[in-house]
């Protein structure tokens, strides 16, 4: 199966980095799910939880607060003013 490049990072630090199946996340506009494939995307993230699944099957979930997340060619970039691993 094909794997997500995946970094979430944090306005000073970076959260959590690495290969994932799966992003799950909370936008402006509603929940998204990213796979591998996905189209190139820019979505404004809302306040909520950031579910990645790593290419091993488990489950990281982040706390994010503002920010953006962006897709482009299997590489998943999910920047917020504040966020830590809940």
């Amino acid at each position: 199966m094909a794997e997500l490049q995946v970094s979430v990072v944090a306005a000073d630090h970076e959260v959590w980095s690495g290969a994932a199946r799966q992003i799950i996340a909370r936008t402006t506009e509603g929940e998204i799910g990213i796979l591998a494939g996905h189209e190139p995307v820019l979505a404004i993230l809302a306040e909520g939880e950031v579910r990645v699944t790593t290419a091993e099957g488990q489950v990281v979930t982040a706390k994010a607060d503002d920010g953006f997340l962006s897709v482009d060619n299997d590489v998943v970039t999910i920047v917020a003013g504040a966020a830590e691993l809940v």
